[in-house]
């Protein structure tokens, strides 16, 4: 992966946005590279988790509630998105 390459300053200014990047970054001073930022995988936390396992849940109980089949719920979303993609 490439790194993207951006002086002090920016990095300093815009430190919150590469801490939550993919790429890394190459810290330059007057051209030269003086230091990487190579950012880690954050591993979810297990409450984030629970809280998605939770959501699927309700949603697969709501569907069956409703009598409706994930495929048809997919499909749906497919329609409205080409529907916005036209619009």
């Amino acid at each position: 992966m490439q790194a993207v390459r951006v002086g002090v300053r920016e990095f300093r200014q815009r430190l919150a946005s590469f801490l939550e990047a993919d790429a890394p970054v190459a810290i330059t001073r007057h051209g030269e590279t003086v230091g990487f930022y190579i950012p880690t995988r954050r591993k979810p936390k297990d409450e984030d988790l629970t809280a998605l396992r939770t959501a699927a849940a309700r949603l697969e109980a709501m569907l069956e509630a409703a009598g409706v089949a994930e495929d048809e719920l997919v499909e749906e979303f497919k329609r409205a998105r080409r529907r916005n993609r036209k619009q």
